[in-house]
């Protein structure tokens, strides 16, 4: 997701507009542009300032090392070995166990990925689906979120895989965490109806930790991530 820097205004973008779509001309000025395909390497710290960036078909994240405050989710109280950073583990505790006391029960299917691992996730998928549609389901080695370790897969705990559910987000703990996750400092990166803006297809079951008070920013401003990260954090122009 080569090299970008922080913009601060929307005339620098469109100085590179011939690098984007034509369609790009047509995009609001505080929306990002329609999703294309590149590897542009965010210019942002990506473990101090991890909330701010945007990952998408466009900008990733540099090959490197894995973070060193990786921690399992057992520290939450799930009972799997995934990894995330510290920094998540109070909020991924305290939504597990208030969804537990709402009768539910979830379970971490996925957590941080490294590149390398991401890459071998996309060639499964790709294998699976065929190219196209697997750059719609799956980000390629670079442009995860999971990469940053930040992200959780969540599932109903000994429930099926939740993308083998016609809409995970219906059942009652998919339904919950809807409700609540940003309460928690969770965002659904890629909600329903918003493949567009999001870049990806509807995952109900991704969840990206913000912290508390962004989270509920986001959500009260009822825009997907992206779009609410290019309008306060975009980068500022293609090299």
């Amino acid at each position: 997701m080569k090299r970008a820097v922080q913009r601060s205004t929307w005339g620098a973008l469109l100085a590179t507009v011939a690098l984007w779509p034509l369609a790009l001309a047509q995009v609001a000025p505080d929306d990002p542009p329609p999703c294309t395909y590149g590897d542009v390497v965010v210019d942002v710290d990506h473990l101090r300032d991890h909330a701010l960036v945007l990952l998408d078909t466009t900008y990733r994240l540099p090959e490197t090392p894995d973070p060193s405050d990786l921690v399992r989710v057992r520290e939450a109280g799930f009972a799997s070995d995934h990894l995330v950073r510290a920094v998540v583990i109070d909020d991924l505790r305290a939504l597990r166990e208030d969804a537990e006391a709402a009768g539910l029960a979830l379970e971490v299917q996925s957590a941080y990925r490294s590149f390398a691992y991401q890459r071998q996730v996309f060639d499964g998928w790709v294998a699976r689906l065929g190219e196209a549609q697997a750059r719609r389901v799956s980000a390629r080695p670079g442009h995860s979120e999971h990469q940053l370790g930040t992200a959780i897969d969540l599932r109903t705990r000994g429930g099926p895989a939740p993308w083998d559910l016609e809409d995970w987000a219906r059942t009652p703990e998919g339904a919950w965490l809807v409700q609540h996750a940003h309460r928690y400092g969770f965002v659904l990166s890629y909600p329903a109806g918003e493949e567009e803006r999001t870049c990806y297809d509807y995952e109900p079951w991704h969840y990206r930790w913000v912290g508390r008070e962004l989270a509920v920013a986001i959500h009260d401003a009822g825009v997907p991530l992206r779009v609410w990260l290019w309008r306060h954090h975009p980068p500022q122009a293609l090299p």
